[in-house]
């Protein structure tokens, strides 16, 4: 993965160079998008899912946003079930279409595959593992199965990353002394402004990993967590949860309770270089991949990702955000889905340092 994600990275970085060149604003949510979902696409297809230029992964991004959003909303038929035959709200047929479109490119990729793959070396890839897989004697492994589970990967990897990405960006440009802080420990440990990130360079950056924590605790991607059930009765701290209820974890506010955190509506990253508190499912006051078994799979990705990709955007560029808008301006309200989403997206001009 290693290999691929500093290539991407690189044409991540060509693209914004381009667009610094004709002083075009940048769409920072969408190019996150852009190379999650070729990260992504790489590991599972050995293919890119989409270019920098073209309209592919913003119809993707239009699909995932719009099941994310039909996911959060409340649906009558919860309440009253008597009315799901006649989805009363629209809200399956809306979702249908949508998950169909990104279906079917999953059905083509997987067709094509299966058309290369007794003429040509196979690709070692998530892909070729699978369908391996399914040949096996005795395997009850579908066709079907390997199309679904490509479907819950991509949903659950592309946005949440990118939207993180986005948040942090965002936080960086509307606290410029925090984003100035960032770029000059990242310049200082680098030295040369030519060289890229790389995962072993991470720890060295202890304020860009406070950063990260910091976006993570005041805009989880996933506000609500993904529900879990209580599989028998359990008591905890007094209160009974019953067997089979759902419960409903709110990372969110938790992220922003007082009794926890200082100055919970404040971006203040040092709080983390005082605290020795991670995400990755120790620390319970943040979360935000879940915890225990069922803790996110996607969780060293999106750490990698997260970290190569704010670093090397803040390191070769400053920003400044488009129509000349003062940083203290920004809009930075939230909209709710299953993921959580800026209200407006922000897109800012790349300045060469």
């Amino acid at each position: 993965m290693t290999h691929f994600l500093r290539k991407l990275v690189t044409e991540l970085l060509d693209h914004v160079d381009r667009c610094c060149t004709i002083e075009k604003a940048v769409n920072i949510g969408g190019i996150a998008f852009t190379t999650s979902l070729n990260v992504l696409s790489n590991l599972m297809f050995s293919m890119d899912f989409a270019q920098y230029d073209s309209s592919t992964a913003q119809k993707f991004k239009d699909d995932v946003w719009a099941l994310l959003e039909i996911g959060g909303k409340q649906n009558i038929t919860d309440f009253f079930p008597i009315f799901k035959l006649f989805d009363p709200q629209g809200l399956v047929r809306r979702g249908n279409v949508h998950g169909n479109r990104i279906l079917t490119l999953f059905d083509n990729v997987i067709k094509q595959r299966l058309q290369t793959r007794s003429t040509s070396l196979a690709d070692n890839d998530v892909l070729n593992s699978l369908l391996n897989l399914k040949q096996m004697d005795e395997s009850t492994f579908s066709l079907n199965d390997i199309r679904h589970l490509f479907f819950a990967l991509f949903i659950a990897g592309t946005d949440t990353t990118s939207s993180t990405l986005e948040w942090a960006m965002a936080e960086l440009i509307h606290n410029p002394d925090k984003l100035e802080r960032t770029r000059s420990e990242v310049i200082k440990l680098m030295e040369n402004k030519k060289n890229i990130i790389q995962e072993s360079n991470i720890s060295q950056l202890p304020y860009l990993q406070a950063v990260i924590k910091e976006t993570l605790r005041l805009h989880p991607p996933t506000p609500f967590l993904i529900p879990h059930q209580a599989i028998h009765d359990v008591e905890i701290q007094g209160f009974m949860v019953p067997k089979n209820s759902q419960i409903i974890c709110n990372v969110w506010a938790m992220g922003r309770d007082p009794k926890v955190w200082s100055n919970p509506e404040t971006f203040m990253p040092e709080r983390f270089l005082e605290v020795n508190v991670d995400y990755r499912g120790q620390d319970f006051e943040l979360i935000p991949f879940g915890a225990g078994r069922r803790i996110c799979p996607g969780l060293t990705m999106a750490h990698r990702m997260l970290h190569i990709m704010l670093g090397s955007l803040i390191q070769k560029f400053d920003w400044k955000l488009e129509g000349n808008k003062r940083a203290q301006d920004m809009d930075m309200d939230e909209k709710f889905g299953i993921t959580l989403q800026r209200s407006a997206p922000l897109k800012a001009i790349p300045l060469k340092i």
